[in-house]
C-alpha cells in the first residue's frame, strides 16, 4: 500500500468553524481484550524464550533396604520471535503549520489515532495471528491445540455456513505470566520517538517537509502452555448452532482445577445469540439478561472476534 497522508480537504474538515473537539467515531477498532492481558519483557531483547514442563519424573514407593530407579522431568525449550509493530506517522508540514490549534496538536491527534488502531491490530494478532497478517508473530489460533478440531482445547459449535462462523476464546492470564502474556521487547516499551521534520518524495521523486513521529515496538503472544487457552469454533446463524450454556459447560471441562480461564472472549452476535438462549428457559418468560459472566469468568465482548471466520475443520 502506498503512503496515505492528510489532505487540505481533511484538514478543511478537521477546523471547520464550530465543529466540537471531540474525537468521535465509526470505527470498530477498541481493544478490549490486550488490556486485560498480562503483560511481559522479552526475556533476550527481540526474542522470548521459556522453558515448559513436558514430562514429570517417575516416582513411587519403595520397601526399607530396597532401592528404586532416579528418574528426571523433562522441558522443552519455548521461543518466540517477536515482530516490529509499526505506527509511524507523517503529515504536510505545510498542512499541520496552519491547523488552528497549530501544529503540536496536529501531529497528536493523528498519533492518538495511530496508536488506537495499532493496540486493536496487535489485538487482532493475539487471536487469529499470522492468518491476520502474515508478518506479525504468532497468535492462539497458531497453537495446534486450538488450531482444527482435533485440538485438545476445542469444542464445535457445528454451524456449517462457510464464511459466517466465530469463535468463543477462553483465556487463562496471570501476573505471574506463565500463561497468555503479551510480551514486549525495548525493555517492555512501546517507542514513541521525538516529531521531526524531515524530506519527503513525493509519487514523482519530488521533495517537500514533512512531521515524522516514529511509533513502533516489538511484539510477541506467549501461550504458556496447552491448558492456557480454549476455543469454541464454528459458531454460526445456522439452526441450533449459535453459543449456548451447553458449550461453555463443555469447554470449562477441558481445564483443569487449578487452571481457570481468566476471561471468554466472543462477539457482540455470540453474545446475544447466548442471551436468547437463556430466555428460552426463562420460568417468566421475560428476556434473560444480558450475560457479563459465566460461572465468574468475565465475558469480553470484542470486535477483533469477527462473524465472518472459515469454517474450522
Amino acid at each position: 500500500m502506498a503512503d496515505n497522508f492528510q489532505t487540505l480537504a481533511d484538514l478543511l474538515k478537521i477546523d471547520t468553524a464550530g465543529a466540537s473537539d471531540i474525537d468521535v467515531s465509526d470505527l470498530l477498532n477498541k481493544a478490549q481484550i490486550i488490556n486485560r492481558i498480562a503483560a511481559g519483557t522479552a526475556s533476550n531483547g527481540t526474542q522470548h524464550q521459556y522453558l515448559k514442563e513436558i514430562g514429570a519424573p517417575v516416582v513411587g514407593f519403595r520397601d526399607p533396604n530396597t532401592g528404586r530407579d532416579v528418574d528426571k522431568s523433562s522441558d522443552e525449550l519455548v521461543t518466540i520471535n517477536l515482530k516490529i509493530l509499526s505506527a509511524n506517522t507523517m503529515c504536510d508540514k505545510a498542512l499541520a503549520d496552519v491547523h488552528k490549534k497549530g501544529p503540536g496538536a496536529f501531529v497528536a491527534r493523528e498519533a492518538r489515532r495511530h496508536l488506537r488502531q495499532a493496540f486493536f491490530e496487535a489485538e487482532k494478532q493475539m487471536l487469529y495471528g499470522t492468518g491476520n497478517i502474515a508478518d506479525g508473530f504468532t497468535g492462539l489460533v497458531d497453537n495446534a491445540s486450538v488450531a482444527t478440531l482435533a485440538g485438545e482445547m476445542v469444542i464445535d459449535a457445528g454451524g456449517t455456513t462457510p464464511g459466517t462462523a466465530s469463535s468463543v476464546w477462553f483465556i487463562v492470564t496471570n501476573d505471574d505470566e506463565t500463561d497468555v502474556t503479551a510480551i514486549a521487547g525495548q525493555d517492555g516499551n512501546i517507542d514513541i520517538g521525538d516529531t521531526i521534520v524531515t524530506k519527503h518524495q513525493d509519487a514523482n521523486g519530488k521533495s517537500y517537509p514533512v512531521y515524522y513521529t516514529p511509533i513502533e515496538s516489538w511484539l510477541g503472544l506467549q501461550i504458556g502452555c496447552k491448558y492456557s487457552v480454549g476455543r469454541i469454533v464454528n459458531v454460526t446463524e445456522d439452526a441450533g448452532k449459535g453459543l449456548t450454556d451447553d458449550l461453555l459447560s463443555q469447554m470449562l471441562e477441558l481445564f483443569p482445577s487449578d487452571k481457570q480461564p481468566s476471561l471468554i472472549g466472543m462477539s457482540r452476535r455470540s453474545r446475544g445469540q447466548l442471551q436468547r438462549s437463556r430466555t428460552t428457559y426463562s420460568p417468566t418468560g421475560q428476556p434473560a439478561p444480558l450475560p457479563s459472566e459465566y460461572e465468574g469468568i468475565p465475558i469480553v465482548v470484542a470486535e477483533s472476534i469477527p462473524n465472518t471466520e472459515a469454517l474450522v475443520a
